[in-house]
C-alpha cells in the first residue's frame, strides 16, 4: 500500500511533467513518421527554445513573447537540419548532430552562463490568477489547453490538401515529386514544425521548474522516442488522428510507468535500463499480436 500512496502522490506532478514533454514527442513524431526523416534536431532544439524564453524573462519581457520566439528559433533550428541534409547530401542523423552540437554553443552565448534561476521573474504559470501563483492545478489546465490547441491544429493541417502533399512526400517522395508536389520544400517546412514543437516544450519547461540548464536536452530524444513508441503500441498508426494522438498519450503514459519504478524501489540508476525494456516491450507487441511491423526506414535524400 505504500508503494500505491507513493505512486498516487507523484501522478499530478508527473502529469504537468508529461504534457510539457508531449510537445517534444509531437516534434519526434513529425519528422520520423509522417516524413520518414530520422531527425535528432529535438535535443538540441529543446534547450534553445529554454535558453530564448528564459533571455526573454531575464529581461523582463512578456512571457508570451518569449514563448513566441523560442518557438521560431526552433524552427529554424530544424529547418537548417533538413536544408543541410538536402544541399549538401549529408546523412540526416548526421545534420541533426552537427545541427544540436552547434546549438550548444548557441545556448551558451544566449544564456551567457551555463544556468540561470527564473525564479524572481513573472511566469506564464505564476501569472494564473485564477488557481494562484505557481498552482500545479493552473498548470496542468493549461498546459493541457496547449497540447490541445497544437493537436488539432496539425490535424486539421495534415488533413488539407497540403497535408496529403506532406503525408506523399514522406510515405513516397517520388511518386509525390511526379505529383507537382515539392518535397525538398515540405521537407523544410516540416522538420521546422517539428523544431518548434520542441523548442515551444523548452520554454514551458523553463517555466514550469524555475530554471533553465544548457543541458537540459539531454535525454530527452530517449523519452520522447518511449512515449512515440507506447502510444503507437497501444493507438496503432493507420489513421492521421492515431498518429498524432499516440505521442501525446504516450508521453502521458511513460512517466506513470517510470512513476511505478520508483513507487516499488527501483533504483534511479536503473531507470535507463527499465526505459530500455519498456520502449523494447512496447517494439515487440505488434510482433506478439501478430500484426506485423512497419517497414524499415530508409535513409533518401529529397530533392
Amino acid at each position: 500500500m505504500t508503494a500505491f500512496w507513493s505512486f498516487y502522490d507523484l501522478i499530478p506532478i508527473t502529469l504537468a511533467q508529461s504534457l510539457i514533454y508531449a510537445f517534444v514527442a509531437l516534434g519526434i513524431m513529425l519528422p520520423f513518421r509522417i516524413l520518414n526523416f530520422p531527425d535528432m534536431t529535438a535535443e538540441g532544439a529543446f534547450p534553445l527554445g529554454g535558453s530564448i524564453c528564459a533571455a526573454f524573462l531575464a529581461s523582463g519581457l512578456s512571457p508570451m513573447v518569449g514563448m513566441a520566439v523560442a518557438a521560431v528559433g526552433g524552427a529554424l533550428a530544424g529547418a537548417s537540419t533538413a536544408i543541410i541534409h538536402l544541399r549538401f547530401r549529408i546523412n540526416s542523423l548526421l545534420a541533426g548532430i552537427l545541427v544540436m552540437t552547434m546549438l550548444y554553443s548557441l545556448n551558451l552565448h544566449i544564456l551567457g552562463r551555463p544556468n540561470v534561476a527564473l525564479f524572481k521573474y513573472p511566469t506564464l504559470f505564476n501569472s494564473i490568477a485564477y488557481f494562484g501563483p505557481g498552482s500545479l492545478a493552473g498548470k496542468i489546465v493549461v498546459l493541457s489547453l496547449l497540447v490541445a490547441t497544437v493537436f488539432f491544429l496539425l490535424l486539421y493541417l495534415l488533413l488539407t490538401e497540403r497535408g496529403v502533399g506532406v503525408r506523399a512526400a514522406g510515405s513516397n517522395p517520388e511518386m509525390a515529386e511526379a505529383y507537382g508536389v515539392s518535397v525538398g520544400s515540405i521537407t523544410v517546412a516540416g522538420v521546422a514544425t517539428a523544431g518548434a514543437c520542441s523548442a515551444f516544450g523548452g520554454s514551458l519547461l523553463v517555466q514550469s521548474q524555475g530554471f533553465v540548464d544548457v543541458g537540459m536536452g539531454i535525454g530527452v530524444l530517449v523519452n520522447g522516442l518511449a512515449s512515440l513508441i507506447i502510444g503507437e503500441s497501444l493507438l496503432g498508426r493507420r489513421r492521421v488522428i492515431n498518429q498524432l494522438a499516440a505521442p501525446v498519450v504516450g508521453s502521458i503514459l511513460y512517466p506513470q510507468m517510470v512513476s511505478v519504478c520508483l513507487a516499488i524501489g527501483l533504483p534511479p540508476s536503473d531507470l535507463r535500463f527499465a526505459t530500455g525494456l519498456l520502449v523494447l516491450v512496447a517494439l515487440a507487441l505488434p510482433i506478439l499480436r501478430k500484426r506485423g511491423t512497419a517497414p524499415a526506414m530508409r535513409e533518401k535524400v529529397r530533392a
